[in-house]
């Protein structure tokens, strides 16, 4: 019977914090609180995965493979035991071994923080509920940017909460650091 939890920590990595090729609002908040559940994940001696994001296309500006930006901030930095999956697309699963490796650890329940809440951790998050895990998203775990659409400017801010509120009825509990570490 699946009954494990895992965290999975999504592109938390070095272009996206200040002097990065793309940097976020709220980057440093997220990886203070992503610190914390990756302390209490040790602690109980669940599992941690880490997503680093490898840019491969033609003209990508950031995450190039081989350069400081593409590392993993060394606020999270994995332990040699930790297993630390390449992917090349927003959705953590696809063209990855994430899918069966989680599986064969026996997951349920994913936990998830990273960055960009609009992009890499919203598309992920969604294919995690279609494979069946119960997923909680740690919202202040996680960072964005402002958009742009049709000429209208879209504060980061709201880009968050429209991305979080969209995920938090059926495709995950959406819980601050706090909250999820207080319930445990």
């Amino acid at each position: 019977m699946k009954n494990f939890k895992a965290l999975v920590i999504i592109d938390i990595q070095n272009d996206y914090f200040e002097n990065g090729a793309n940097p976020l609002e709220g980057s440093q908040e997220a990886v203070r609180n992503a610190h914390k559940l990756l302390t209490y994940f040790r602690e109980q001696n669940h599992l941690v995965v880490y997503m680093k994001h490898h840019a491969i296309g033609p003209g990508s500006t950031f995450f190039i493979p081989d350069t400081p930006g593409a590392e993993i901030h060394t606020d999270v930095m994995p332990l040699k035991d930790e297993p630390v999956i390449i992917k090349h697309f927003p959705n953590s699963f696809r063209k990855t071994e994430l899918l069966d490796y989680l599986l064969s650890q026996s997951i349920s329940d994913i936990v998830f923080c990273g960055m960009m809440t609009h992009m890499c951790v919203d598309a992920t998050v969604r294919a995690a509920k279609d494979f069946d895990f119960n997923c909680t998203l740690i919202s202040d775990a996680c960072a964005t940017k402002a958009l742009e659409i049709q000429g209208q400017k879209v504060a980061a801010r709201e880009v968050q909460y429209a991305f979080l509120s969209a995920l938090n009825y059926y495709y995950a509990e959406v819980k601050t650091t706090d909250e999820f570490l207080d319930e445990q």
